[in-house]
């Protein structure tokens, strides 16, 4: 039985990271078209158009739309959700959140910046 249960849990092991290589090569296939994939019902065509720039600078990182990041506000405000660009005369980052808002941060008002995963890229 416990044979059964270690060669079901190994399947599952290596399902889950073919699942993972796939996903990354269908985000790097999307990056190759210039597509970006934000399955977020929440996020419009209007959201997408505000922002001008969607590959920036900050903090000394490279980030573009798609990239999944944590900022952290000078309230001591903790957001997690996936970037959608940036607005260079207003000097703010568009996001939308885990919780499907969509939130607007001015850059002076970053205290912590965070890339998670970038768009496309294994680890």
């Amino acid at each position: 039985m416990l044979d059964f249960i270690t060669t079901i849990l190994i399947l599952l092991f290596i399902a889950s990271i073919f699942g993972y290589i796939f996903t990354i090569l269908k985000e790097k296939l999307y990056l190759k078209n210039n597509i970006i994939f934000i399955d977020k019902k929440v996020v419009t065509e209007e959201h997408l158009n505000e922002a001008d720039l969607k590959e920036f600078l900050l903090d000394g990182l490279r980030v573009k739309a798609g990239d999944e990041i944590k900022v952290v506000t000078k309230e001591n405000k903790k957001y997690n959700g996936i970037l959608l660009g940036a607005k260079l005369k207003e000097k703010q980052i568009l996001m939308v959140t885990y919780k499907d808002e969509i939130k607007l941060f001015k850059i002076d008002n970053i205290l912590k910046f965070k890339l998670v995963r970038k768009y496309g890229n294994f680890f």
